[in-house]
């Protein structure tokens, strides 16, 4: 019925205007004839095209939020190390799921660590021909410091793709997700530094004085240590800096590991080799003092300065077996950390809220 009504509108508006016209239908006295004006005007009222006539209506104009902004990327670092209770419980869940049904359960990780600092400690002294009383800590702790920055960068990688299930059904800052995996990794060193105080402990009297890393006793011509002192206490900034440089990383790489899958293959493959040229195994006390190895120090020792996971490894490692720390490592660590937090940050702005779409 509502459809002959809109076809005959027309008929009415040409009767009104044309004279002689016929009407299109009887007319009765109950009901009106709607003159042309009110019927155009009727007809106009409900069009979306506005005119001079037409009252204009003031208002705020409704801008679409942009997902792509400094502030939105702010807001989620923020609000997702302000959800503590949710990523550190994660975090530790991780852990109890790996050694559920156990017997000592995490203290695995404490126990297969230190088997295996023993063993390399052992091997490569004699290799080396290094004092095993001062060598031992050394590689020790630098195995622990290095399981550290290479389970952040090789789980960080994964940290969006392996809460593709979490992402997709919960609303939860991203990251959350990489504190998460940074936190997991924290618990871990925890249990691994277990180890380096055991051995500490062990080498006490070798560690608390000056000593050489080679012979155990300072020599001419070599690196002398000074030992234990207060400025073992700066191993704390040293593991929080390391952290805080984890958080960026675990964002930038997860990001881009999420897009393209082939990232985590290639990253892993340079870890591998990038543990060997970090002095971790070898000490780089070997190239000074005479002999063949000596004549190396010209060249290699500039190439190890310009090896940045040496430095990270180094502020941490240093304070805790008695090592005085380069002020340059501080520099060099300290000018990663600010350019790899606006890379973070660009790539949060940029790519964030792509992330739950590569999953």
């Amino acid at each position: 019925m509502n459809t002959w009504k809109r076809l005959l509108v027309p008929l009415i508006c040409v009767k009104d205007i044309v004279p002689g016209a016929k009407p299109a239908y009887d007319q009765s006295p109950a009901r009106a004839t709607p003159s042309p004006l009110a019927t155009l005007g009727h007809v106009h009222a409900t069009s979306t095209v506005q005119t001079a006539s037409d009252p204009v209506v003031k208002g705020p104009n409704p801008t679409p939020p942009d997902s792509r902004s400094f502030s939105r990327a702010f807001a989620d670092i923020r609000d997702g190390f302000t959800q503590r209770e949710l990523w550190s419980h994660l975090g530790w869940q991780d852990i109890k799921q790996r050694y559920r049904r156990s017997v000592i359960g995490p203290f695995w990780i404490t126990i297969s660590q230190g088997v295996i600092s023993l063993g390399l400690g052992l091997l490569y002294s004699q290799l080396f021909g290094l004092h095993i009383t001062t060598f031992l800590p050394y590689i020790s702790t630098g195995f622990i410091v290095w399981g550290f920055i290479s389970g952040c960068l090789s789980e960080g990688m994964e940290s969006f793709i392996a809460n593709e299930g979490l992402i997709k059904q919960i609303r939860a800052p991203l990251t959350v997700y990489a504190l998460r995996t940074v936190w997991r990794q924290t618990l871990m060193f925890a249990h691994n530094l277990i180890v380096v105080v055991i051995i500490d402990a062990i080498f006490f009297t070798s560690l608390n004085h000056s000593y050489g890393l080679n012979s155990g006793v300072c020599e001419p011509d070599v690196i002398c240590h000074p030992g234990f002192g207060w400025y073992s206490l700066s191993a704390i900034p040293a593991f929080v800096l390391l952290a805080f440089n984890a958080w960026w990383v675990t964002l930038l790489l997860g990001i881009i590991s999420t897009r393209y899958r082939d990232i985590p293959q290639v990253i892993n493959s340079l870890i591998q080799l990038l543990f060997y040229m970090t002095p971790i195994v070898w000490p780089i006390d070997q190239l000074y003092g005479h002999g063949a190895r000596a004549e190396m120090a010209s060249w290699v020792v500039p190439i190890v300065h310009l090896n940045p996971f040496y430095h990270f490894v180094q502020i941490l490692r240093a304070p805790l077996i008695g090592q005085a720390v380069n002020p340059w490592s501080w520099v060099v660590v300290g000018g990663i950390t600010i350019v790899g937090w606006l890379l973070a940050l660009v790539a949060m702005r940029n790519y964030r809220a792509r992330v739950s779409y590569w999953v």
